[in-house]
């Protein structure tokens, strides 16, 4: 009597994967949609007042086009941990996600510098309260791709290193959050 052959083995779950894309255009559409209402509001204010920005504000914008710039570095160094753990390169894995958690405080710190020199406060017109809903949204991001970088450095480098999943996640996750940037540094920033 012949027998069957036995059946392939099922494809891979990506569900850390799936779930971050989910989280990302979900997270995007949020970005998109606050930078809608911004766009509208700032034509407004233009068409009724003349004004968006109020007297006296400026932005700091050498602070605002380094963390422009710091994306880049990220996203060279969240791709450099995907290189090293599928060549299971645990020493460089942990060096690339050391960066990226890094240079992403270094982004949360350069907000924190355009908060204290712009100085306007939160309530007192639709650019201020836009300004800061749309920047401490995306700093809430940031921290939570920061605590991303340290939960993949603690699941990879605790010794699980066949899961190489959280760490394709986790660029993906910052190259979106360049992506949602530099759209929020055009509109925000440049076109004040």
């Amino acid at each position: 009597m012949l027998a069957l052959p036995a059946a392939p083995a099922p494809a891979a779950r990506r569900q850390i994967f799936v779930g971050t894309a989910l989280a990302c255009v979900a997270a995007a559409m949020l970005i998109g949609g606050m930078l809608a209402l911004w766009m509208r509001l700032r034509t407004d204010s233009l068409a009724a007042v003349g004004t968006w920005m109020p007297k006296g504000v400026s932005v700091p914008e050498v602070a605002t086009n380094v963390m422009l710039m710091a994306f880049l570095p990220i996203c060279i160094f969240a791709q450099w941990a995907v290189y090293s753990a599928r060549r299971d390169d645990r020493a460089h894995t942990g060096v690339a996600l050391f960066l990226v958690a890094l240079l992403g405080l270094a982004v949360v710190n350069a907000q924190a510098f355009v908060y204290a020199t712009m100085q306007v406060p939160a309530r007192s017109g639709a650019f201020n309260t836009m300004f800061y809903a749309l920047t401490g949204t995306f700093i809430a991001l940031v921290v939570i791709g920061m605590v991303f970088s340290v939960v993949t450095a603690f699941r990879y480098l605790g010794g699980r290193t066949s899961d190489r999943e959280i760490v394709s996640a986790h660029a993906m996750y910052w190259y979106f959050l360049s992506a949602a940037f530099t759209a929020l540094w055009l509109v925000v920033y440049v076109t004040k």
